[in-house]
């Protein structure tokens, strides 16, 4: 039997990203277009009894980073995925363990990003993930990812 998505890339993180094991993500699931990491509070606490906003910067570039890795991974492509540029918002205080969430664009973003990557070995893609529940985001972070060819 062949690997999960999911393994493919818990093993991924902890190879090419470290701190991802030191802050204790983990791949909660992925149907496709939306990825899901957990994260523990204990290892991301700061004074405040909260999540420590690094942590959670972190953890949302880790999801639109595992966004990215994943839809390559569906479509046999190995690139590197690397972040250009990033803002986030701490909406509200983390007060317990997390989930951090990143969906995939709508399909035509996703196929112009596609096309433009095999043409040019190299595209970009906006991403957004959220920390929080519905209709109550905690953070929100966008970033802009690069793919290139190794």
């Amino acid at each position: 039997m062949s690997e999960s998505p999911e393994t493919r890339l818990q093993a991924a993180l902890a190879r090419e990203i470290p701190l991802s094991r030191a802050i204790g993500i983990t791949v909660a699931s992925w149907d496709g277009r939306t990825v899901r990491l957990a994260a523990p509070l204990a290892p991301n606490v700061n004074h405040q009894d909260t999540a420590f906003g690094g942590s959670l910067s972190a953890a949302a570039t880790l999801a639109g980073w595992s966004a990215l890795w994943l839809l390559l991974d569906a479509h046999g492509m190995q690139h590197q995925v690397v972040i250009q540029d990033a803002s986030i918002e701490y909406r509200h205080p983390v007060t317990a363990d997390f989930t951090v969430e990143c969906a995939l664009p709508e399909v035509s973003t996703v196929e112009r990003f596609l096309t433009t990557l095999r043409e040019r070995d190299r595209a970009r893609l906006g991403l957004v993930a959220t920390v929080g529940s519905p209709g109550r985001e905690l953070v929100r972070f966008q970033g802009r990812y690069v793919a290139l060819r190794p």
